[in-house]
């Protein structure tokens, strides 16, 4: 069983909270997209109403163990507190003064802890940093979905050393949708919507979802290595050579079983991976040698749309084209679209990964759609059907 922080009254205690504020910053250090931050407000917010004061881990870029200005969490400080609150912050996230400056803050404030990978204990797990992060809370809480695959000091090991460990209502929501309405009970038709550059970050996603489906609509630059797989030509589009073989065995275990499993029937190709390179749309039996394939065709989308119309539940992980590029990014744009019609009609639509997500906020339309995973690794992980160490920690 998986506590929740709406279950537990706060008053009076001090939570160590994980969260996932590994924010883009621009050149000056200012933060360009908050969507990490005000997905954890709810939790945030639900300690300090109930009296109890919160203290914030949480990673930032990659620093390798040792301390890089550009890494710091300090512009994270000036964000929560333009916003209103009253934050603080511990230069350190380990040590006698860090806990100097917890014990002196005030309940109903907020205490922003510096980055977590400034030291090796965190990645490694390591028992004696996890004693450290103990010492700085009563309570934990865990609200970092994008992490929750890592098996990490701050996600993992600490956990263990709470009684009073607790889901945050980002988690909560992540495992609802990701899970409850998607893997184990969803309302069919049922539509994966797979796409990305690659194929082999995505061939156990695939695999697993294919028992769980009633269509996969394949798309992206991995759709290049599937048609390789079925012996057609792909000109000088991208192609994995090592994931041939997988990809043509998939191919052969979708046959045996109910799952509609679809690659496009057009595609549009360019000369040169260049926005402003002269295009064509051709059908896949029929790609030309010296050119490479950069999105899928209109054939494509309304086939793939008319399929989303019928669907009661659809997942979207991955563009179906170099969508950065506005002459490629039509298929992406369709599909963003027709899963908003679906959402408006009362289906359930999520979208996982990245380039997804950030599709639809180019398109404005971010508001349109059940649920967006903020999980990136820990949502594709989740949905290969592996457990999460994050969650896994949570349990008691």
């Amino acid at each position: 069983m998986i506590k929740s922080v709406a279950d537990y009254n706060f008053s009076g205690k001090t939570a160590l909270v994980r969260v996932d504020f590994n924010v883009p910053l621009d050149d000056h250090r200012n933060i360009t997209d908050d969507t990490r931050i005000r997905a954890a407000l709810p939790t945030i917010d639900k300690i300090l109403k109930d009296g109890g004061k919160v203290v914030l881990m949480s990673h930032l870029g990659r620093p390798k163990s040792e301390f890089k200005m550009k890494y710091s969490l300090l512009p994270v400080v000036s964000y929560l507190n333009s916003k209103g609150y009253k934050c603080h912050f511990s230069q350190d996230c380990v040590g006698r003064r860090t806990k100097d400056i917890i014990d002196s803050v005030g309940m109903g404030e907020i205490v922003m802890m510096e980055n977590l990978r400034f030291h090796k204990g965190e990645t490694v797990n390591d028992p004696d940093f996890c004693e450290e992060l103990r010492k700085m809370g009563d309570v934990y809480v865990n609200d970092a979905f994008g992490t929750a695959h890592r098996a990490h000091a701050s996600t993992f090991g600490v956990a263990h050393l709470f009684k009073e460990r607790f889901a945050g209502y980002l988690i909560q929501r992540e495992v609802e949708y990701l899970g409850d309405k998607l893997l184990h009970n969803p309302n069919k038709p049922f539509t994966a919507i797979i796409g990305g550059a690659k194929v082999s970050g995505k061939l156990d996603m695939i695999h697993f979802m294919m028992g769980k489906c009633d269509n996969i609509l394949i798309g992206g630059g991995m759709m290049y290595t599937f048609y390789k797989a079925k012996g057609l030509e792909i000109g000088r589009s991208l192609l994995e050579e090592s994931r041939i073989k997988m990809a043509s065995e998939i191919v052969e275990y979708s046959q045996s079983l109910k799952t509609v499993s679809l690659l496009p029937v057009d595609t549009i190709v360019a000369e040169t991976f260049y926005e402003e390179s002269p295009f064509k749309i051709v059908d896949v039996e029929n790609m030309p040698d010296n050119m490479l394939g950069m999105d899928i065709g209109p054939k494509t989308i309304k086939m793939y749309c008319d399929i989303i119309d019928k669907s009661e539940t659809i997942l979207w992980n991955g563009p179906m084209g170099v969508f950065e590029m506005d002459n490629f990014a039509k298929g992406t744009n369709a599909i963003a679209r027709a899963m908003a019609r679906a959402t408006k009609r009362g289906a359930t639509t999520i979208v996982g990964g990245g380039d997804s997500s950030a599709a639809i906020k180019k398109l404005g339309i971010a508001d349109q759609y059940s649920h967006i995973s903020t999980g990136g690794g820990a949502s594709l992980e989740f949905l290969e059907g592996k457990e999460l160490p994050g969650i896994k920690a949570l349990e008691i």
